[in-house]
C-alpha cells in the first residue's frame, strides 16, 4: 500500500499531545512548546514520531542500549545525522568521548550506569532514546530520506510487468539514439533521466487506459502475461526510469574511436570497425557492473549511504503516483494542502515559462555581472567581479538562472547543505590563491586569461599540438623543442595541484572516519561471496533482523529481504566477461596497446571506487579519476597516446560507472523493486544501448563533413576535439615533461601530501574538540571538491546556491519539517524537468534556425573583457615568455 494510506494523517490527529505519552514510564503532559522540543531533537516530523511511538513501547533499555553503540560507531562523523540528536546520544551513553573503535568493542563512550539502574530519573531522556531507536529501526536516521520514501512495501505489487519492460526497452532506446547522435553536437543535447520519467508517465496511463485486459501464454512454458496488469505503478514506472537512466551513459571509448579515425588526427579507418567499437564498449560499460554489484554492501545497503541525487528522481515518481493532499505547517503562518503533484506541475510550468528569459529572450539574467558594467575594460574590476573571464570572487547577485546554480549537478536543494557551504567555500579560497598566482605572474600566467581551461604556448596562443607529432602520431622530441612546451592558465594550473590533492585527501578521509563501516562491509562481503551462506537471525528484539554484529539494519533493508538478492557471483561473471572483451578490443587490432591496460585501469578503480563512492553517497559531490587515470597513465605508456586513452577510460570511466550504476540500485532499493529485476533492467538497458551507440557512431562517421570546422547540423565534435587535445599532452608528451623533475608545474605534485595532511589536521581538531558544531560540518574533501571546479567556470557559479542551500536546508527545514519533508525536492525535480524540457523546445525552434535576439539585455554579457579575455601583461609581436624552455632538460620517450 502507499505510504499514505497507511500513516495516520496531522487532519486526523486531535489531541497532538498524545503523540507523545509515555513509552516506558508515564510522565505529564505538556504544551505545545515540548512536542515541538522533542521532535527538533529527534529532527523529525510530527507523522515519523507517531508511527515510531508503538514500536518504542516494546523496546527494552538494553536493546536502545545496544543499538545507540552502533549509531555512535557509524554516524559520529556523519555530517548528515542531526548534531541534536547525535548530543542526546551521547548523553544517553554517559559520555561526551568520541567513541573509538577497538576490535570488536566500542570503548570512549561507556554506558551510564545510573540511567540503567534507575531509568524513572531520566525518564526524559530515555523517552527520546527510545523513540529515536524506533525511528532509525522503523524508518530511515534522516530527515531527507524520510521525507521522498516509502517504509511500508507490498510485495504483491507488480513490477516485472510487460508494459514496464516494453516501454523501458523503447525508452533506452531513445535515449541511447538521442544522446548519442547529438553527443557531438555543438551545444550538445542531452535527454536525462527525470526527462524520460515525465514522458513515460503518460505513456503508462494510456497503457493502463486502453490496453486490453488479456492474458497470453509464453511459448514452451506455463507462464502467463497480463497485456494489461492494471494500475501503472511507482515501482514499474522507477524500473522504467533506472533502465532510462542506464541507457543514457554513453560508451566513453567513443572518443578513442573518434580520435582514432579522423584524418585530422590519428587517421587508423580500423577503428571504423563495428566489432572494435561494439567490444571496446561493451568492456568499459558492463565493467562499472561488476564493481558496482561488488561493492553493494558498502554503497548501496548501509543507511549513511543517502546518494541524495536519487532523493530527486523518486520525489517525482512520488509527485506523479502519490495525490495525497495533507495539510502541513508552512510559512507566512499558512496551512499548505496542495498536493506534490499539483506542486509539481505549478513550479515545472513556471520554470519552463521562465527558462526563455534567461537562456534566450533577455540573456542577461543569466551572466548578471553587474559591477563591470561600470568599466567593461576595467581588467582588474572584471577580474574581480566578472563571471565569464574573471573569477567573480565579490559579486553578491551574479545569476537569475537555476540552470546556473544547478551548474554541476550541485543542486543546493538535492544535496545537503554542508556540501554546498563546503563546496562553496572552498571554491572561494582557491580563488584567492589563483589571484596570488595571477598577479605575480607566476609561471607567465599574467599573460594569459585568468580562467580559463585551454592550453597555450610561449607565444600565448593555443596550443598546436600537431606541431610536436610526426607522421604516424607520435611524440617528435625534435619538434616539441622547436615548437613549445604547454603553459596553462592560473587557474587551470592550480585546479591540476587540487586535483592531487583530493586524491589523497579522499583515502586519507575514508580511512579515519570510515573505517568502522569498511570492516563491516568487508565482512559482508566475504559472506556474500561464499556458495553456501548461513543466516543467523537476531531474536527477541525488533527491527534487527539479518543483522550482524556492529551493525544495524533500517526499515529498507529488512523490507528488501523480502527479495531474493543476486549473488556476487553474477556481478563477478560479468567483471570477467567484460574484461575478456576490452582485451580481445585491443588484441585484435593494431593498436600498439598491451591487453594489460584493461587490468591497470581496474586496479587504479578498485583503489578508489569506495572511497570515492562513500563521499559521493553522503555529500552528492563525486570526485572524478580522470586527471589520476591520465597522470599514471601517462607515465606508465609515455609517448604512446591511444595507449594512454585505454588506460585513461578503464580507470576513470570504470568508476564512474559503478558510482552511476550504485546510485541505480540505491534508487530500486528505496523504492523496493526486486534486487533480480534491476539487475536484468540495467543489463537490458546497458546492451540496449551498446548496440545503439555503435550503430550510430557507425552513421555519423559517414556523414560527410563530419568534426570540421563547417559540419552539418552543428556536428563540430567538442568532446573528441577536447580529448584528443588531453590525449597529446597527456599520452604523448607526457606528465614527466610537465609535473616531472624538470617540469615548470612540479611544484604542483605537492598537492598529494598537502591533502593528506589537511585532512589529518581537521581530523585532529575534531577529536580535541569532539562536540564543536562548526567542525562537524567542515568536509575537507567536499572543499577541495570546489577548488575543482575552477576553469572555466567561476565562483559566481558556486556562490548562488549558497543562499538558497541556507533557506531550505536551514531555515525552512529547522522551522517547517513537515512543509521541507513535503515539497523541498518536488521542487528541485520540478525546476530541472521545467529547464530540460524548455531548453529542448527552444533548440529545435528558435536555436535551431539561428534566430537571435540583438539588443542590450542580450549583448551585455559579451562587453569588454567579458566577450574577450584580458590579461594581465601583454606579448609585442613575435615576443615569447622567458626563460625559455631548456629542450636539454626533457628526457626522451
Amino acid at each position: 500500500m502507499e505510504k499514505s494510506e497507511t500513516k495516520e494523517k496531522p487532519s486526523q490527529v486531535l489531541e497532538k499531545t498524545e503523540a507523545f505519552e509515555t513509552v516506558h514510564h508515564p510522565i505529564p503532559q505538556e504544551d505545545a512548546e515540548r512536542t515541538h522540543t522533542i521532535e527538533g531533537h529527534l529532527n523529525a516530523t510530527e507523522d515519523d514520531i507517531l508511527e515510531a511511538k508503538e514500536l518504542a513501547a516494546s523496546m527494552s533499555l538494553e536493546h536502545v542500549r545496544r543499538l545507540m553503540k552502533n549509531v555512535l560507531a557509524i554516524h559520529d562523523g556523519d555530517p548528515n545525522f542531526p548534531h541534536v540528536t547525535l548530543q542526546k546520544i551521547k548523553e544517553f551513553m554517559g559520555s561526551y568521548i568520541t567513541p573509538v573503535l577497538r576490535g570488536n568493542c566500542l570503548h570512549g563512550a561507556s554506558d551510564n550506569p545510573d540511567i540503567m539502574e534507575h531509568p524513572e530519573k531520566h525518564e526524559r531522556l530515555v523517552q527520546e532514546m527510545k523513540l529515536e531507536a524506533a525511528l532509525i529501526t522503523n524508518n530511515s536516521p534522516y530527515a531527507e530520506v524520510r521525507a521522498v520514501t516509502d517504509n511500508h512495501d507490498d510485495p504483491n505489487m507488480p513490477v516485472s510487468t510487460i508494459r514496464a519492460w516494453t516501454i523501458g526497452i523503447a525508452f533506452s532506446c531513445l535515449l541511447a539514439f538521442v544522446n548519442q547522435l547529438f553527443s557531438i553536437r555543438q551545444p550538445p543535447i542531452r535527454f536525462d533521466t527525470n526527462m524520460a520519467q515525465l514522458l513515460a508517465y503518460p505513456v503508462g496511463k494510456a497503457w493502463e487506459k486502453w490496453m486490453p485486459k488479456k492474458e497470453i501464454c509464453v511459448p514452451f512454458t506455463s507462464q502467463v502475461i497480463n497485456l494489461n496488469p492494471g494500475r501503472f505503478n511507482k515501482k514499474e514506472h522507477m524500473l522504467i526510469a533506472i533502465m532510462a537512466n542506464t541507457a543514457r551513459s554513453l560508451p566513453y571509448t567513443q572518443y578513442i574511436v573518434w580520435t582514432q579515425v579522423l584524418p585530422q588526427y590519428f587517421n587508423q579507418q580500423y577503428a571504423r570497425s563495428f566489432s572494435y567499437i561494439f567490444l571496446n564498449g561493451f568492456a568499459t560499460n558492463f565493467i562499472g557492473y561488476g564493481l558496482a554489484g561488488l561493492t553493494r554492501k558498502f554503497l548501496v545497503y548501509p543507511s549513511y549511504c543517502v546518494w541524495p541525487r536519487s532523493l530527486v528522481t523518486i520525489a517525482l515518481n512520488t509527485a506523479l503516483h502519490n495525490e495525497e493532499d495533507h495539510p502541513v505547517q508552512g510559512p507566512f503562518g499558512k496551512i499548505w494542502n496542495i498536493s506534490r503533484y499539483r506542486f509539481f506541475m505549478i513550479s515545472f510550468a513556471a520554470m519552463f515559462i521562465y527558462f526563455w528569459f534567461p537562456n534566450y529572450l533577455f540573456q542577461v539574467l543569466t551572466y548578471f555581472s553587474w559591477m563591470t558594467w561600470i568599466a567593461p575594460e576595467n581588467v582588474h574590476l572584471n577580474i574581480l567581479t566578472g563571471m565569464q573571464n574573471g573569477l567573480g570572487l565579490f559579486n553578491p547577485l551574479p545569476t537569475f538562472d537555476w540552470n546556473v546554480i544547478n551548474f554541476n549537478e550541485t543542486d543546493p536543494l538535492m544535496i545537503p547543505s554542508f556540501s554546498t557551504f563546503n563546496f562553496a567555500g572552498g571554491m572561494f579560497i582557491t580563488g584567492l590563491f589563483i589571484l596570488g598566482v595571477w598577479y605575480t605572474n607566476t609561471w607567465n600566467t599574467a599573460y594569459l586569461p585568468i580562467n580559463s581551461n585551454r592550453i597555450y604556448d610561449h607565444f600565448g596562443k593555443l596550443y598546436n599540438v600537431s606541431r610536436t607529432l610526426d607522421n604516424r602520431g607520435m611524440f617528435d622530441l625534435d619538434k616539441y623543442s622547436k615548437y613549445s612546451a604547454p603553459y596553462m592558465s592560473a587557474a587551470n594550473s592550480l585546479l591540476y595541484g587540487f586535483f592531487f590533492a583530493i586524491y589523497a585527501a579522499v583515502i586519507t578521509h575514508v580511512v579515519l572516519y570510515h573505517r568502522y563501516e569498511l570492516k563491516m562491509g568487508f565482512k559482508n562481503l566475504v559472506k556474500g561471496l561464499r556458495w553456501r551462506r548461513n543466516k543467523k537471525e537476531s531474536e527477541g528484539e525488533p527491527g534487527n533482523e539479518h543483522a550482524t554484529d556492529g551493525e544495524y539494519l533500517d526499515i529498507h533493508n529488512r523490507l528488501m529481504a523480502a527479495y531474493p538478492e543476486v549473488s556476487e557471483w553474477f556481478y563477478f561473471i560479468t567483471l570477467i566477461i567484460s574484461i575478456v572483451f576490452g582485451v580481445l578490443g585491443i588484441a585484435l587490432w593494431p593498436t600498439y596497446t598491451s591487453p594489460a591496460v584493461v587490468l591497470y585501469g581496474i586496479w587504479l578503480c578498485l583503489m578508489f571506487v569506495i572511497p570515492v563512492g562513500i563521499v559521493a553517497a553522503m555529500t552528492g559531490i563525486e570526485v572524478t579519476l580522470n586527471v589520476l587515470a591520465e597522470f599514471v597513465g601517462g607515465m606508465i605508456v609515455e609517448g604512446n597516446a591511444l595507449a594512454m586513452n585505454f588506460f585513461k577510460s578503464y580507470g576513470y570511466v570504470t568508476c564512474a560507472h559503478a558510482l552511476s550504476f550504485a546510485n541505480d540500485l540505491k534508487l530500486a532499493h528505496y523504492v523496493k523493486i526486486p534486487p533480480r529485476v534491476t539487475f536484468a533492467g540495467q543489463m537490458i538497458a546497458t546492451f540496449i544501448s551498446t548496440i545503439i551507440c555503435t550503430g550510430i557512431i557507425k552513421f555519423q562517421m559517414e556523414i560527410s563533413g563530419v568534426c570540421t570546422l563547417n559540419p552539418p547540423m552543428r556536428f563540430r565534435c567538442p568532446g573528441p576535439n577536447t580529448f584528443f587535445t588531453a590525449s597529446v599532452l597527456w599520452g604523448t608528451i607526457g606528465p614527466i615533461k610537465v609535473f616531472g623533475k624538470d617540469g615548470q608545474y612540479k611544484w604542483l605534485l605537492l598537492g598529494f601530501p598537502l591533502g593528506m595532511a589537511l585532512v589529518l589536521a581537521f581530523y585532529g581538531l575534531k577529536k580535541l574538540w569532539p562536540n564543536n558544531r562548526a567542525l562537524r560540518q567542515i568536509h575537507l574533501v567536499a572543499a577541495i571538491a570546489g577548488g575543482l571546479q575552477w576553469a572555466p567556470y567561476s565562483f559566481s557559479y558556486a556562490f548562488p546556491a549558497v543562499p538558497v542551500a541556507w533557506f531550505s536546508w536551514i531555515y525552512i527545514r529547522g522551522r517547517y519539517l513537515d512543509f521541507w519533508s513535503k515539497y523541498n525536492f518536488v521542487l528541485s525535480a520540478a525546476l530541472s524537468a521545467g529547464i530540460a524540457i524548455s531548453a529542448i523546445i527552444m533548440l529545435f525552434s528558435v536555436q535551431w534556425v539561428g534566430a537571435e535576439i540583438e539588443w542590450w539585455g542580450n549583448t551585455q554579457p559579451s562587453a569588454g573583457c567579458e566577450g574577450a579575455a584580458c590579461t594581465l601583461k601583454s606579448l609585442a609581436p613575435g615576443e615569447r615568455f622567458y626563460p625559455w624552455w631548456d629542450a636539454s632538460k626533457v628526457p626522451a620517450p
